[in-house]
Parts: C-alpha cells; structure tokens; sequence
C-alpha cells in the first residue's frame, strides 16, 4: 500500500491554472452594482440601460468595459504609430547593399581578375538602378566573385520566399531559415494539396477522409491544430485576409517593388502562383473577412511581410474586441467578449476584469434582481427594490446618528419604549431580551437542580425574560411628493425617489402594521406604487397640485379610521393648480388665490381627522418659504427645509418623531389673510 501511494506521489505534476473563473476569487457581490443601478433608475434610466452603464463604469475595485475599451483603442494606436511597412524592403536593401559592397572589395584586390572583366564588373555594379527590385533582377545573372557577395544575394531571394509564405502560414520565415531544396518542393507539395482540398470543398466533393489524410501528411505546418476543413478555412483566411489589407496600405511603389521581387522568392515563380490561387480560393470561401480595409501605418520600426501580417491580425483582433465591448448591437451580453483575444491583446488582468463583468451580469440576471415585464421591458424586482431600500435606509441612519445622538434605525419602531418591566417570554414576542434576568434566571434554575459548579450553564426558554415595552399605536402615513417640473430641473428628482423608497422601506420592513400611501402631484395627483414612483421619469410639465394630493390623503385617512394619520408634504413650490367640482384641473401662474384657498381647505380637513403634518421645503423662494410657514402654523405642523441630500433624513425622522407615544405638534395661528391680502373668509370654506 505503501509503496503505490509513494508511485501515485511521484505521478501528481502540478501547472499553472488556466481557462475558467479564478476558483479562490470572491463571490459576486451585487451591493455596489444595485445602489448604482438604483441611482440611475431613479434618475430615469430603464433597468437594462442603468446596468450596462454600471458594466460600462465598473466598480471600485474593476475596471469597467470604457476602461477596457480604452486600453484597446490605446493598443490599437500604439501598433499603427510604431510601425511602417516597409521593412522588407529595407532589409533587402541592406542585404543588396552588404553584397555590393562586399563584390567591390574583392574586385579591388584580386589581382589575378582581368582589368577588362573588373572594369566591366565595376561598371555594372555602379550604373545598378534605385529600385532594388530592378537591382535584384539585373543581378540575377552577375558573376560573383566574393562568396560572402553571392552568399548575401541568396539570402535576398530566401527572404523573399520566407516571407511570402510567413504572410500566410505564422511562424514559416523561422521555420525555414537556411531551407533546402527539399523543404522547399515539401512546401510546394503542402500548396498543391491544399489547393487541391479547397478546389474540392468549393465545389462540395471533399470529404472528411481528405481532410483527414491532408492534416496527417502536412500537419506540421499548422499548429493551430484545426479538427475540421471549416476551422483550417477560418484560420487561413483570417491571416490571408490581413495580409491583404497589409497590401492595400502600402503605397504604389511599395506594391510594385514587392510585386517585381516576389518573382525571385525561392528561385520559383511557381511559389507566387501557388500563393496566388490559395488566396483566390480563400476569398472564395471566406468573402464575409474584411479583404478591402487598409491602415496608416507612419511610425519609425519597419515590418516585414510576416510580422506585418500579424501586426493587421492584432488591429483586426483589436476592432473584434473593441464592437464587443461597446454592447452597442441588438441582442449583446459580456458572454460574447473573446477572452483569449483579450488576454493576448492587453494581458491577463483585463481578462480577470472582464470575467468579473461578466459573473456580475449573470448574477444580475439570475439573482432576481431584474425581470422582463409583460411589455418585454426589464424591471427591478420586488427583492431588489427591498435590497435598494435597505441600502437607502442605512445611509438615512448614518445621518440620523450624526445628527440625534447616533439613534440606530435598526432599534427604532421595532418594539414601543421600555416601561422598566421585565416577564417572560412568550411566543411572538420581538422585545428585546434583559439578558442580566435572563442568565440570573438560568444560574438558579442550575443551582436548584443540584449540578454542579462549573459545568456550565444552559438556558432554557423558561429562563428567558424580556423587556416589557409601552404599545405602540398604528400610524396611517401619506407621503406627498412633489412631481412638478421645478423638481427635475432643480435637481431634486432622484432625492424625492431616495427619500419615498427609504420610507417605504422603513414601514413595510419595521413598522408592518403601519399604512403607507405615496402620492405624487404635479399639474393634477396620483396615488403611486413604489415601484412606479422610482421608475417615473422626470416631468415637464407645470403645476403643483397640492389640492389634488391632499384629497387623496385625506381619503386615504379615512379609510383607516383607528390610526394615527402622519402627512408629509415635499415641495419646492406654491399651489399653481387644483381640482374644479367637475374633476377638471384648473392651472395658473403666479398662483391663484382660489388654488390656494382650495389647498387650505384640503389641509383644514387633514388637521380635524388628527393629522400630524410636517411641511419638506426644498429651495430658498422667499414666498415659497411664507406660504409654508403660514400652512404650517394654520395646522400646527412643523416646517423642515433640508439640502436635497439630507431630505430622506428628515422625512425618514419626521415620521419616527410622529409615532413617539404623545408625539404631536404645537397649535398655531395661520396667517393666510396677511400674506394673501384676503378677509372674505375664503380661507374657511
């Protein structure tokens, strides 16, 4: 047993990790994604749109797809900036050049050369045209008399042929450095072959079995190690068609020296025409590749004909990547980014940040965060809009705590204050434990039973005391939220919605017994589910129909008789508009005395069915200010005038003040005759 463990040891190899999500990484963590989420949301975005705009900005920690876009925009200059295409051509000029110059120097000190033959050689070796295609071809029958001359003109048509076959094979200029004449008939035979395959593939007689036999016999020229005729086409035709839209970027003289050298590459014209149907056959095939686009390629490093290639490969690799991370066609998720690609172009931490978007958009989707409704259209969930309120709620509390004595709102409403009594627990009870009763009960339980010292002690549910706490009575509150245009314009609309989904999520989380109504009102008012509030994009329209709204809260403290009615009214502006008898809305600016007088009327009501009201001023319009101050004395509420951030404080606390046993507010005077100019009474209609 012994010695097959020790064999099994020796056996276990150990590699770096590759392929898949990292398996130490952390789980997805929706939080952060959901606040951003719900903040755009509520600023008018559809679900779909607020989540890819956080995808697009990424998190604290990631980069987001802008950031990768970025990176591969930045790649995609830095490759077109640093190189040209000349660089073969270059490299064959100085070769040309080393032979030149090494001929001349066995001329001039071979004494046994005839001084016609040197006379004639010299001529010819200075009268070679400027193109060194020209060159090559007048040389081509030269006489050499250096070896280390004729030596380097051979590398010239080797070169050539190099290259010509790295444009469309990866990897073949070093492969067939020093090449003989034997490597060079198996490449042409590798050439007829595949030609002949894809003759047959395009006209539909191929067979698997010909692929099969193709690959045994020329598998080492393709390390790509494609397993079916339709991945050999991919692979060619992607690095032909690159070498293509090299071709298109150089200029006409480029194209014509390469074109008149071509002819010398190996000493075999039969090369190019090989090459020359292979590349027919692909655009054949494989017309969708792009085989027309070009590059400005400026920079100061030369690429030759191989290298060039690969260079175009990684811009069209880098464009692949930079339309899938802009998720700007029909139908696109983070699935379809190329990992590989993206691994090869900017590294494996873009790679580790992508896989991280991607989870985080699967988590989106599966978590129940969003779903499709009925209009096909996504929405956040209930358990979202839960998620997104808690987190709203915290941020609330933090304020709160700053501002009352760190007060936790996780303690606040959960039970009434404490009476100073303690008894036991019973089933159902969600008071606090007196956990110094409660051990004291379970130390005598213990001593009663005769264990003994230091065998620790059990609590039973008997020992359990809690605290006794004063009842609490059921509050009926009517948020009023203001929905004029005022509120978008002045960048007031997304606090309103924190603010509405912090409360909302307050009551239905700690205080269940209480009733919530969320009331908007702009040009007329409309009782509103959370869910279309947050979702409710920003209004343009004037009027601010305080009367409207408070018709339906008053309505809806009727409908709860036995509850303590809690109005909280949230605006930035004056009456501008109310409700006729006829259920028309009537609307004017500045506002009409009747519109006032209608509002008036309607809060009068509120305050004889015991409402406890608290006015939200947003903004610093001194008449706005008067009319509130006056509305709030008529009624004796209180007047709370917030920054836009702290307006889920206040209200969120304003309605934790109204629920305190014997909380209320102060009577006072109106003051509406004054400010109003009025004595006809109107007011007390």
């Amino acid at each position: 047993m012994a010695r097959t463990n020790r064999r099994l040891s020796r056996a276990t190899r150990y590699a770096r990790y590759a392929g898949g999500p990292d398996p130490l990484a952390a789980p997805v963590d929706l939080t952060e994604a959901l606040d951003a989420i719900g903040e755009d949301v509520m600023a008018g975005y559809s679900p779909e749109q607020a989540m890819r705009e956080f995808l697009r900005r990424g998190s604290k920690d990631r980069a987001g797809l802008d950031d990768l876009a970025r990176r591969v925009a930045e790649r995609r200059q830095e490759l077109a900036q640093k190189h040209n295409l000349d660089g073969t051509l270059q490299e064959i000029k100085q070769l040309l050049d080393s032979a030149v110059l090494a001929e001349r120097k066995q001329l001039a000190r071979d004494a046994g050369l005839d001084e016609g033959d040197r006379a004639l050689a010299e001529m010819q070796l200075d009268n070679l045209p400027a193109s060194p295609a020209a060159a090559v071809s007048e040389l081509n029958g030269y006489d050499w008399q250096s070896g280390a001359a004729r030596a380097d003109f051979e590398k010239i048509k080797d070169l050539l042929g190099r290259e010509m076959l790295d444009q469309r094979f990866a990897g073949m200029k070093n492969a067939l450095e020093n090449a003989t004449d034997d490597d060079r008939a198996a490449i042409a035979e590798m050439l007829n072959d595949l030609n002949a395959l894809l003759d047959a593939h395009t006209r539909g007689t191929d067979t698997p079995e010909q692929f099969d036999e193709f690959m045994q016999k020329h598998a080492d020229y393709f390390p790509e190690n494609p397993q079916t005729i339709d991945e050999l086409l991919d692979t060619l035709a992607q690095r032909a068609a690159a070498a293509q839209r090299m071709r298109n970027s150089m200029t006409q003289e480029q194209r014509d020296e390469l074109d008149a050298l071509a002819q010398q590459a190996f000493g075999s014209p039969e090369l190019m025409q090989s090459l020359a149907q292979l590349d027919e056959n692909l655009q054949s095939l494989r017309p969708g590749e792009n085989w027309g686009g070009s590059e400005r390629m400026e920079g100061q490093e030369g690429l030759g004909l191989g290298d060039g290639t690969g260079v175009f490969q990684d811009l069209a690799d880098l464009d692949e990547l930079s339309e899938q991370l802009s998720q700007s066609y029909n139908g696109s998720r983070l699935d379809d980014l190329d990992l590989d690609k993206l691994t090869r172009q900017l590294g494996d931490q873009a790679t580790v940040d992508a896989r991280a978007l991607q989870q985080l958009e699967k988590a989106l989707h599966e978590s129940g965060t969003m779903k499709r409704g009925s209009d096909g259209q996504y929405k956040l969930t209930p358990k979202a809009m839960r998620a997104l309120g808690k987190a709203l709620l915290r941020d609330v509390a933090e304020k709160l705590s700053g501002r009352q004595g760190n007060r936790d709102l996780r303690q606040a409403g959960a039970a009434g204050d404490r009476s100073g009594a303690t008894r036991e627990w019973a089933f159902g009870d969600t008071e606090p434990w007196d956990v110094t009763r409660t051990i004291t009960n379970a130390l005598t339980r213990t001593a009663g039973e005769g264990r003994p010292t230091g065998s620790g002690i059990r609590i039973e549910i008997g020992d359990v005391e809690v605290h006794e706490t004063e009842a609490r009575t059921q509050a009926c509150v009517a948020l009023l939220v203001d929905t004029s245009f005022s509120m978008a314009m002045d960048g007031r609309w997304v606090p309103m919605k924190r603010t509405a989904l912090a409360l909302h999520t307050l009551i239905t989380s700690r205080f269940r017994g209480d009733e919530l109504q969320l009331i908007g009102f702009g040009r007329a008012a409309e009782v509103m589910q959370i869910e279309q509030l947050i979702g409710l994009d920003a209004m343009w329209e004037k009027g601010t129909n305080l009367h409207h709204s408070l018709l339906l809260a008053n309505r809806h403290f009727r409908k709860h008789p036995t509850a303590q009615p809690v109005l909280l009214i949230v605006t930035d502006g004056e009456p501008t508009s109310h409700l006729e008898p006829n259920g028309e809305v009537y609307f004017n600016y500045p506002p009409d005395p009747v519109t006032v007088a209608y509002a008036v009327r309607e809060l009068d009501n509120s305050m004889r069915l015991g409402a406890h009201t608290s006015f939200f001023r947003l903004g610093d319009d001194p008449g706005l200010a008067r009319f509130i101050d006056s509305m709030a004395r008529r009624v004796g509420g209180t007047v709370v005038a917030p920054e836009a951030d702290d307006l889920g404080a206040a209200v969120v606390g304003s309605y934790l003040g109204s629920r305190k046993p014997g909380g209320g507010f102060g009577a006072a005077g109106s003051g509406f005759d004054e400010l109003f100019g009025r004595s006809d009474g109107l007011w007390a209609r």
